[in-house]
């Protein structure tokens, strides 16, 4: 009964713990993302979490881009941000003090990591 109790306390607050963490997320976060040319391109996100959908915006240098269809899933999130015509398509993970970033947009992929403003 102790070890059951014990158990089912430390999965509570290991659940409280992650989900403190996620909702942490929001906010800005930048960093650079360096092409296969050498190009580098700052990025500036603005993210806001409610529940499980991740809505915000991508400040770019052509202005500032809503973030669409945004999902979280555990730590791990996806959104598109529609660049004129072109959709770029992002995929990541959370962690304590940084964001991993996947970027594809025509064919191309790149990886970032971001860190808060």
């Amino acid at each position: 009964m102790k070890k059951t109790l014990l158990t089912t306390t430390l999965l509570i607050c290991c659940f409280l713990a992650s989900f403190a963490a996620i909702t942490d997320f929001s906010g800005m976060w930048t960093g650079t993302l360096k092409t296969e040319s050498g190009e580098a391109y700052p990025l500036l996100y603005d993210f806001k979490i409610d529940g499980n959908k991740l809505t915000g915006t991508a400040k770019t240098p052509k202005g500032d881009l809503p973030i669409d269809d945004g999902k979280i899933t555990g730590n791990e999130f996806k959104f598109t941000v529609l660049l004129g015509n072109m959709e770029i398509e992002h995929t990541g993970k959370f962690y304590t003090d940084s964001v991993g970033i996947d970027i594809a947009a025509n064919g191309n992929k790149a990886h970032t990591t971001l860190l808060r403003k």
